[in-house]
């Protein structure tokens, strides 16, 4: 098909260090089917340029200085359901990814493997359909019948990755240290890890925590 009768996609690229997004130009100028159209650094400034420029495709970091990414994800998509996002992250959790998806991303991408799958993904996410980096669907389909960490599971574990005993993370929670030890008993089972340095280290690999 020719390009020179074809309206080309529009692209928006969202992410606060510059070095990263001269790379997206780079790889995006040369293709005769792509318009870089609009820049942001921050999840306020997304979803004001999204308004302005109303791109094809939103190239978006989970992790941007104001915000998670994913707040602006549910801004854009608020104000334009039809947006086509894709998630460009360092995140390699399966965690984050369904996250993501259920946000309502299109794509899922690790900013290392760009070089081989951004531009086909672009393709792929404007005709329609959906695109996620081998790495992260293998993951998903290694977990996909496990049962996932509650929301009390994840408060008590990110009191754990804090150093803080089961004592003082009972008194925190407000809860009895019984509790604590028979969550955390739940918690070494679901990760299949064995102690609680364990099973901090596989929730913050799979996403389950976002440690700053």
């Amino acid at each position: 098909m020719s390009t020179s009768d074809t309206t080309p996609i529009r692209i928006m690229t969202v992410d606060d260090h510059p070095l990263f997004r001269e790379g997206i130009r780079a790889l995006i100028a040369p293709q005769p089917d792509m318009q870089l159209v609009a820049e942001a650094c921050s999840c306020a400034e997304a979803v004001a340029m999204f308004r302005q420029h109303r791109p094809d495709i939103t190239l978006l970091d989970l992790r941007l200085p104001d915000r998670d990414g994913l707040a602006a994800l549910a801004d854009i998509r608020e104000y334009y359901p039809a947006a086509r996002v894709i998630i460009l992250t360092t995140y390699t959790g399966d965690v984050h990814a369904v996250r993501a998806f259920k946000a309502g991303a299109s794509g899922y991408l690790l900013k290392g493997m760009l070089r081989m799958y951004l531009l086909d993904t672009i393709r792929t996410v404007h005709s329609g359909q959906r695109r996620i980096a081998p790495e992260i669907a293998s993951q998903i389909a290694e977990h996909a019948v496990d049962t996932p960490l509650t929301p009390r599971e994840v408060d008590i574990l990110k009191h754990v990755a804090s150093g803080n005993a089961n004592k003082l993370v009972a008194r925190k929670l407000s809860i009895s240290e019984e509790t604590v030890k028979a969550h955390m008993k739940s918690i070494l089972s679901k990760l299949s890890a064995n102690d609680r340095t364990h099973a901090v280290t596989i929730a913050m690999r799979r996403g389950f925590l976002d440690l700053h």
